[in-house]
């Protein structure tokens, strides 16, 4: 990999992350307590430690609070529309491969409007990286029911709770072949930068979930208190299990919060796989134009 061109500080006065964030844009509209800051600082750091030059680095967004790092990075960045992050993202590394190309994006854009493009991404083991950010409610838009809203759980849209039964999102991607999943909180900052290092260098579709608070809508209509009252509620529910079944493991308010590597065992990307079958096709007719000639 390309060394990383990030410069120190150049005065103590500056804030160490002001090489790699739009600091025109500080300060940014995420509410305290908000674990989207912390998640922030968790990517740019695994960039750095992984070794990649941030001028090969392209972050795709969709539409909510996730979303809006998109506009805070200082690299290559686009803000798309509403669950669409994922095909935008395609297209980006078919057309440049050099390029890490990484998808950060909420729960609600992108198993709600973008479930269908995630799935076929995954299944396609299209070589992205996607880090989803689940707050368990649409946080942005009213605090609506989400796809990952756990039962009983109250939102703008279930004054009575919901009654929907929520994803499990890293069932839903390891069923559908993705080749490196994992599931962190916003609490597990070095597991998640450290995860985060190993999913841009997986060669193939890799998915990250973070369980991260949202203090102001999902815990002050689930009466939860503030985002570090979620921070030591995560931290006393959460359990480390590498070995834990990904269809096992699903979200819910009581249960632990199994969290870890469930699986990383590498396979052909979708380019890889394009390349290997068009080149055996060529091949193949080159062979049967010569055995004609020899005729």
């Amino acid at each position: 990999m390309a060394k990383n061109k990030s410069k120190a500080p150049k005065n103590s006065s500056q804030h160490p992350m002001e090489d790699f964030l739009r600091m025109d844009r500080m300060p940014h509209i995420w509410c305290p307590g908000c674990g989207l800051g912390t998640n922030l600082t968790a990517f740019t750091e695994a960039i750095k430690k992984a070794g990649i030059d941030f001028d090969k680095v392209a972050v795709v967004s969709g539409i909510g609070c996730t979303a809006r790092v998109a506009g805070y990075v200082k690299v290559d960045s686009y803000h798309t529309t509403h669950g669409r992050a994922i095909p935008f993202a395609t297209g980006i590394k078919l057309a440049n491969r050099d390029l890490t190309t990484v998808v950060i994006s909420g729960d609600g854009d992108l198993f709600a409007i973008g479930g269908n493009h995630l799935i076929h991404a995954a299944r396609r083991n299209i070589d992205l990286t996607v880090i989803c950010v689940n707050n368990f409610i649409y946080g942005m838009t009213g605090g609506q029911t989400a796809p990952t809203t756990p039962l009983k759980a109250y939102s703008s849209t279930a004054p009575f709770k919901n009654y929907e039964p929520p994803f499990n999102l890293v069932s839903l991607v390891t069923s559908s072949g993705a080749t490196y999943v994992a599931r962190w909180t916003s609490l597990h900052i070095r597991r998640m930068t450290d995860s985060i290092v190993e999913a841009v260098n997986n060669k193939g579709f890799s998915f990250i979930e973070i369980v991260s608070p949202c203090p102001t809508v999902f815990a002050r209509k689930n009466k939860k208190g503030s985002g570090l009252d979620l921070l030591d509620h995560f931290g006393k529910r959460s359990v480390i299990d590498h070995s834990a079944n990904p269809n096992d493991i699903p979200m819910d308010l009581e249960n632990p919060i199994v969290c870890g590597v469930f699986v990383n065992k590498p396979k052909p990307s979708f380019w890889e796989n394009v390349q290997t079958g068009i080149h055996g096709e060529v091949k193949k007719h080159r062979d049967y134009e010569k055995s004609l000639s020899q005729e």
